[in-house]
């Protein structure tokens, strides 16, 4: 791939965040002005350059790439629920207004913590709710089995990387019996081959993210492939990237899940006046106006923003190299 020129078009962003998730308090980002506007470049900090290369990939692809046709004008989505206390569940989801769906962080506890809280999230939202759970691969297939027998009777729609390999994913699904359908996310998107846990029969729901697969384009022919029902979700985007990721899901067949994308709402501040914050359950397919008055608001310290511009200069030459 030939890169263009942006090095001299990015500017280093600081984003104060509502409640510790991931471990920050400060999302960190890179906003790039291309010939379509802003686009994102967000990969996490303690990613090593080749993988955060396929995220500026996908952030090029935005910029200067061919756009995918959006098949519907708005999507639906969930809400986040962070590791928080179970009374404060009804405040986190009133900023999810609308939103039938919520998907809960679960894992690295006990696990009682963990069924309190899904617990009430589902008194919140009702019989009628759907409620997922999030575990970022912290369980072993015993702790998982046990995990998802005491989660199960709550009513799950579905459960996201339990363990943390594709090859356990598959043990569980096994074990499990179909009790509780399973997703895979960080086995699609951090791995060398993301279409193995189709082939290997170890996921029911594949959760793709567009940064980190490389692009729309990519990610598409990887959901097609896959041939599985399919979640989008955030990398914790600023508005600029959940408006791609918003129109990457738009382009998808409707499969009657909603998509992770309404993760602005864990933002305190965001790059623009009129952040993407769901509405109804669901986000608008459109573009994102930037304000200057808030990139100069969130601008990062210096010393940030001298380490992420030698990370782009990297990650540059990487992608300049990559096939993508």
């Amino acid at each position: 791939m030939r890169t263009p020129e942006i090095a001299g078009h990015a500017r280093v962003i600081a984003l104060p965040m509502r409640e510790r998730f991931r471990g920050i308090t400060t999302r960190e980002l890179v906003l790039i002005e291309s010939p379509r506007g802003w686009v994102e470049w967000s990969p996490f900090v303690e990613y090593g350059d080749e993988e955060a290369a396929r995220w500026l990939a996908s952030a090029i692809e935005s910029g200067w790439g061919e756009a995918l046709p959006a098949l519907r004008d708005t999507v639906r989505v969930n809400a986040t629920v962070p590791v928080i206390a179970p009374a404060a569940v009804p405040d986190l989801l009133a900023r999810f207004p609308g939103c039938r769906t919520a998907k809960v962080k679960v894992g690295g506890r006990p696990l009682a913590d963990d069924v309190a809280l899904v617990t009430a999230v589902r008194e919140h939202l009702g019989a009628e709710g759907r409620v997922r759970v999030d575990v970022n691969g912290l369980w072993s297939v015993d702790e998982a089995e046990v995990a998802i027998a005491a989660l199960a009777p709550i009513g799950l729609e579905y459960v996201e990387q339990p363990c943390a390999t594709t090859a356990e994913l598959a043990e569980l699904r096994r074990r499990i019996g179909g009790a509780v359908r399973i997703a895979a996310d960080e086995s699609v998107r951090k791995a060398e081959d993301p279409l193995e846990v189709a082939r290997l029969g170890a996921a029911d729901v594949v959760i793709v993210k567009p940064q980190p697969l490389g692009g729309a384009h990519r990610a598409l022919a990887i959901a097609r492939e896959a041939g599985l029902p399919v979640v989008v979700s955030s990398a914790l985007e600023s508005s600029v990237g959940l408006a791609a990721a918003i129109r990457f899901a738009a382009a998808l067949p409707d499969a009657d899940l909603d998509h992770g994308l309404g993760t602005a709402a864990l933002l305190a501040e965001d790059v623009t006046d009129e952040p993407l914050l769901p509405e109804g359950g669901a986000l608008p397919v459109r573009d994102v106006a930037v304000s200057a008055r808030r990139l100069e608001a969130f601008a990062a310290p210096p010393d940030r923003t001298a380490w992420w511009l030698e990370r782009l200069s990297r990650c540059l030459e990487l992608v300049d190299q990559s096939p993508l």
